[in-house]
């Protein structure tokens, strides 16, 4: 296969991905959507996570939410865990790698926040330990993985919302996930402030 068939093979490949999780995943999104928006109206905060593409997912999600999406609009609370580079190197260096995430949602978490925990395999050590936390400080949670959703599907609880992208490939789970992020963050957009 050459280059030119190569390009096209993974839009092809992203354009089913895509199809099979808007099948699958619309119920999930909105149902997270609704989360989120409720934290929210409640004057709550959103904290997210993940690691490599998907700490910037996390990045990425909190910047919409704080400064704007496509719509004017006031900033939201949101924190993107993956950011503070002395906090994430002390909490490695002193306890380990898998505490980066945990030991902030213990210091900044509060009841009736979301967390948005991202991890392709849903196995990511820290993660996980986030997730745990998240539950242990009261919050609810959404996780966006892919393939069988990892530990993190044993965590969930009845609150919570799993957002499993059907695909094993990791470029193909991230595309999607970027694109259910935009969602969730329209959906916040246009339940709270309106507009077309």
């Amino acid at each position: 296969m050459d280059s030119h068939d190569r390009v096209i093979h993974h839009f092809h490949d992203s354009i089913h991905t895509k199809q099979l999780a808007m099948d699958q995943l619309a119920p999930s999104i909105v149902q997270g959507g609704s989360l989120l928006v409720q934290a929210l109206s409640r004057e709550n905060k959103i904290l997210s996570c993940g690691n490599g593409g998907s700490a910037g997912d996390a990045q990425h999600f909190s910047s919409e939410l704080l400064n704007r999406f496509e719509m004017e609009r006031p900033g939201l609370p949101a924190i993107a865990l993956t950011t503070d580079s002395s906090t994430l190197t002390s909490i490695a260096n002193d306890y380990s790698y898998a505490d980066v995430f945990s030991k902030q949602i213990r210091a900044l978490g509060q009841a009736g926040d979301v967390l948005l925990a991202i991890s392709t395999s849903g196995n990511s050590g820290n993660v996980v330990a986030a997730v745990k936390a998240a539950h242990d400080r009261g919050m609810q949670v959404i996780g966006l993985t892919g393939r069988q959703g990892g530990a993190m599907a044993a965590l969930y609880q009845e609150q919570d919302v799993e957002i499993r992208v059907p695909s094993g490939v990791t470029a193909r789970i991230q595309e999607v996930h970027l694109l259910v992020i935009h969602c969730l963050c329209d959906m916040i957009d246009h339940t709270l402030f309106g507009g077309e």
